[in-house]
């Protein structure tokens, strides 16, 4: 199956062009956000080709994926045809007047709207589209901890502007931490290092050495990133919002929404490195239960052949 997606979100991308089809990835020349191409960072497998706008009115598409109200448009436009079948992947949770949030695809028949989490669907009001859970799934990074450095460790893009909605204002609680992603170089507060955007591979070694991972985001789907130091082995301390209560059983690590007792928690896992090591390893077993790249991809394939028939 040849499937036109754009790229959007790095970490879940990675995860679907793992897939067994074609994924033809949009590249404009200033790779700007409706043609970033393949992704520099992260790393992708051949089959994630990259093709220009206006070759796409020759390629065969079985399938669109669409992940921003406007790619609807993009894509009539670009191929040229209205009658390639349509899915459309929310990955937020919603905005504004919550729980009375109107998603912008409400009440559509000529497509099908993919939730990454349950949480999601409960929270959006779609109307009558119909409406499905695939939740997320991770390449296996391997039981990469250590937990050597007695410190904790978040990744958060753009810290300083989504300083609530990341939990950013929180993170000086959780000290000594460490911050990976993009943006962080603005953070300034006493016991808060930050340590920039760096290809995944080199982030998953550099947090793995790290003793905890902190999940402090109030309002969020479900950090892949969270995912990912679970399936690495790292104990979680995480705030218990959104879809954290599901993913994160309690063996694996503390999950509240009392911030003094998950900087508790981060004290105490700090202090003991066996405790932290045996959470690790209840956080890898149910990452990787729950959110493999098989049973994640075995999803998508069920839902792609039955909208492409």
């Amino acid at each position: 199956m040849r499937i036109l997606v754009w790229h959007v979100h790095g970490s879940w991308m990675t995860a679907f062009v793992h897939g067994r089809h074609e994924y033809l990835v949009p590249v404009t020349p200033n790779r700007g956000p409706n043609g970033l191409g393949r992704a520099t960072t992260y790393e992708w497998p051949d089959n994630a080709i990259e093709v220009s706008p206006d070759r796409l009115r020759d390629e065969h598409v079985d399938v669109v994926v669409l992940q921003r109200p406007h790619e609807i448009d993009l894509a009539r436009r670009w191929l040229g045809r209205g009658d390639v079948p349509m899915i459309y992947v929310e990955h937020n949770t919603p905005k504004g007047d919550v729980p009375e949030t109107r998603h912008p695809l409400a009440d559509r028949d000529d497509l099908v709207l993919v939730h990454v989490t349950h949480f999601n669907r409960l929270f959006w009001d779609t109307g009558r589209t119909r409406t499905v859970v695939i939740e997320h799934g991770v390449p296996d990074p391997g039981h990469l901890y250590t937990g050597e450095l007695p410190r904790a460790a978040a990744v958060i893009n753009e810290p300083v502007r989504r300083t609530r909605v990341a939990g950013t204002d929180l993170l000086p609680r959780f000290a000594p931490i460490d911050v990976y992603g993009m943006g962080t170089a603005r953070l300034a507060a006493d016991g808060v290092t930050p340590h920039g955007d760096l290809p995944q591979w080199r982030m998953h070694r550099e947090l793995a050495r790290r003793r905890v991972y902190v999940h402090p985001y109030r309002w969020t789907s479900l950090g892949l990133a969270l995912l990912e130091a679970m399936a690495m082995g790292m104990p979680v301390v995480a705030l218990a919002a959104t879809e954290v209560v599901e993913a994160v059983p309690p063996e694996a690590g503390v999950v509240s929404t009392r911030p003094e007792v998950l900087a508790e928690a981060v004290r105490t896992y700090l202090a003991d490195p066996a405790l932290a090591r045996q959470a690790g390893k209840v956080a890898r077993a149910a990452a990787l239960e729950r959110y493999s790249l098989h049973r994640f991809l075995g999803d998508w394939d069920r839902l792609l052949e039955e909208v492409a028939r």
